[in-house]
């Protein structure tokens, strides 16, 4: 690949490597920093030896590569909330007690039923100055206020740290907020929160004023709720008000990508820009000053869309791109986008692990590489289907790039994607120049209707249009089994067989056909994993009790009759039979008693009957059976007693003091989440 032989790329995948090597294996900051010294003394030696001395020396190139890696290294650390000693969770007493604690909201988030939720900044917590970031949640009631960017808030409660999942193979959310820096949750009542009359007025308070203004001038303008909710995410990339029904549909029809900010939508922008600008003269002033004009709407735009990784992405790469196109060079778009990875990960690293970062650059990077080599396939002479073709690329290289990680993360693929596409982009580009002169206008609290009125329309049919697509449920490819081994060996093949088409030789064949042979020793030994693995597994299931046991990929289902009516919606078991490559055998009802690899194991429900003579290795109490605990320890002698989440809460605690006078370990599940036997 030309690619790999810019030097900068390489670069680039040395301090990419440094991110993921200190993320992964958490080194000792002063080390790290030691030989980070190290590095950067041997660079300065090679370099001087390379310039006076010797002449291209390999020691040089290894130098640089090393220090980038350790670079790398150190701006994860140096950028990670969790290693500064103001971070909260060097404070062990904020997890124990309720502490009083000053917070400043900093962003509003999509809520639950129950929660308003928010992303706070600490700044005290008692008499002492903190810092991190937590996820506030505020339970509503009939009088909940919406609470602006920058309110400070005085809060006396107690903080809890990220959770692991409660379910096996289910969505790691605690992981998912530690990778935002988010270590920590609050759940308050409204009557718990004193609010401030002062504001923290930042860049970031004067951002959202300026989206609650916009959004405020186009509400009193009549301007229709449900699309107005997507001219915002299209726009301004706020999804918080987005109905799940049209989230769903857009994911259905292959299009989610459409309401997060990204390059499609910073490219129109830049366009429209570029037009607005276009009455500006090109001599050496004019084009700076339309440079400035275009880079300063950016940034401001990346701002106002709240500064998400997409976001920040696009709006990097296209001004450079802007920059080269202004000052009259030609742009090598593989130096623009490897440059932008590096300034944006030099500033914010944790953008690495962000799904969306990474589907945008892989999309991104493969429309450029792969995108020229399906257009080369046919070359149409009418105008129309030049223009359905170059969609129909862009679509179907993108799609290649991306399906590997999308089917990963998502286990989900859209069959109508290139449809999609193909009707959408044409509509999203009126959109988007229309969107962006109406959400101009609005800030100045003026809202023509010859535009607002247009705008409304186009969106709603756009959402009509997706609605259609997303109908033909059959197109849609759903629990998909996919691990981290085939995701690697699937790129691999994937780029093999890009690499040998732009260039047919022996070698590169010989290279596909091992890729081949790689997937398929992959998903081969994957298989023979699973048929050679079992377990017993309690699901953590509120007011309701799940058992599977797993045989290979053979897997029975106990638990009462709704769950077994419903179990093919049942979302924490569909993730757990994909997750696990397996198939639901059969369905039975809980017993009393069950055996597993010369476990026994006594299920006790609400009518807490049991025989005297069964002996079990584990109790599994269910629905909160009124039983004396301490006398049936003393019975029975089980080695371990397990509740799960159907149980009252207050019963556990009794049942768990019952325990730990008899030193009998107790797992509740509600508590620690589910429980496994191998």
């Amino acid at each position: 690949m030309k690619v790999l032989q810019f030097p900068l790329a390489r670069i680039t995948i040395g301090f990419v490597s440094g991110i993921l090597i200190t993320f992964y294996l958490k080194p000792d900051p002063a080390i790290l920093f030691g030989l980070l010294t190290a590095a950067l003394l041997l660079f300065g030696t090679t370099y001087f030896l390379q310039k006076i001395i010797l002449k291209n020396t390999i020691c040089f190139g290894l130098s640089t590569y090393l220090l980038s890696l350790l670079t790398g290294a150190a701006t994860l650390i140096v950028h990670t909330d969790s290693y500064q000693q103001s971070n909260y969770t060097h404070d062990s007493s904020v997890f124990d007690k309720p502490q009083l604690l000053s917070l400043v909201v900093r962003e509003k988030l999509k809520g639950s039923n129950s929660n308003d939720r928010y992303i706070a900044l600490i700044n005290q917590i008692g008499t002492k100055e903190c810092s991190g970031k937590i996820l506030l949640n505020i339970r509503r009631d009939s009088v909940h206020p919406i609470f602006e960017t920058g309110t400070l808030l005085r809060i006396k409660g107690v903080l809890y740290k990220n959770k692991l999942p409660n379910n096996p193979n289910q969505f790691d959310y605690g992981e998912y907020l530690s990778k935002k820096q988010i270590y920590a949750q609050l759940y308050v009542d409204t009557d718990q929160i004193s609010i401030t009359n002062a504001f923290k007025k930042d860049i970031w308070y004067y951002a959202s004023k300026l989206r609650t203004t916009i959004i405020h001038n186009l509400e009193k303008n009549n301007f229709h709720k449900k699309e107005l909710s997507v001219a915002i995410a299209l726009i301004l990339g706020q999804k918080q008000d987005i109905s799940p029904d049209i989230i769903q549909d857009y994911q259905y029809a292959g299009a989610i990508h459409v309401l997060s900010v990204s390059g499609l939508h910073v490219g129109f922008l830049l366009l429209f820009l570029n037009f607005a600008l276009s009455t500006i003269r090109n001599t050496k002033r004019g084009s700076l000053l339309k440079l400035t004009l275009i880079l300063t709407s950016l940034g401001a735009f990346a701002l106002i869309a709240g500064l998400a990784p997409s976001v920040v992405r696009s709006v990097t790469m296209f001004s450079f791109v802007a920059i080269g196109y202004q000052l009259r060079r030609s742009v090598n778009v593989y130096h623009t986008l490897l440059v932008s990875i590096l300034l944006i990960l030099l500033f914010q690293p944790s953008f690495l692990f962000d799904v969306g970062f990474q589907l945008s650059y892989i999309a991104l990077f493969f429309i450029i590489w792969l995108q020229p080599l399906l257009a080369s396939v046919w070359r149409p002479k009418s105008k129309p289907l030049k223009y359905i073709w170059g969609i129909l690329t862009v679509s179907f290289a993108a799609q290649i790039g991306t399906m590997p990680l999308s089917i990963y993360y998502f286990h989900q693929f859209p069959g109508l994607f290139f449809i999609t596409n193909l009707v959408v982009i044409p509509l999203l580009s009126f959109i988007m120049t229309l969107g962006v002169l109406v959400m101009v206008l609005a800030s100045f609290n003026y809202v023509p209707l010859f535009l607002s009125k247009p705008l409304e329309w186009s969106i709603h049919y756009l959402n009509k249009i997706i609605n259609s697509i997303a109908s033909f449920e059959n197109f849609i490819i759903r629990d998909i089994p996919f691990n981290s081994y085939l995701l690697l060996s699937s790129y691999l093949l994937i780029t093999a067989t890009i690499i040998w088409f732009k260039k047919p030789t022996f070698n590169r064949l010989i290279v596909v056909l091992l890729s081949v042979i790689a997937i398929q020793v992959t998903y081969i030994q994957t298989r023979w994993n699973i048929q050679n693995q079992q377990e017993w597994v309690i699901f953590n299931l509120k007011r309701n009790t799940m058992i599977t046991e797993r045989n290979g990929n053979k897997v029975i289902l106990y638990a009462n009759d709704s769950i077994r009516n419903t179990s093919q919606n049942n979302s924490v078991l569909k993730s757990y039979l994909t997750a696990n490559f397996s198939i639901l055998s059969s369905k039975e009802k809980i017993k009393n008693t069950a055996f597993y690899n010369e476990n026994r194991i006594l299920i006790l429900d609400s009518a807490g009957t049991y025989p005297k003579d069964i002996s079990p290795n584990l109790i599994l109490l269910t629905q909160s059976p009124k039983i004396n605990l301490d006398r049936m320890l003393q019975v029975l002698k089980p080695k371990m007693v397990v509740a799960d989440a159907s149980n009252y809460k207050t019963i556990q605690k009794h049942w768990k003091n019952s325990c730990e006078k008899q030193k009998i370990p107790f797992h509740a599940i509600r508590e620690k989440g589910f429980f496994k036997l191998n």
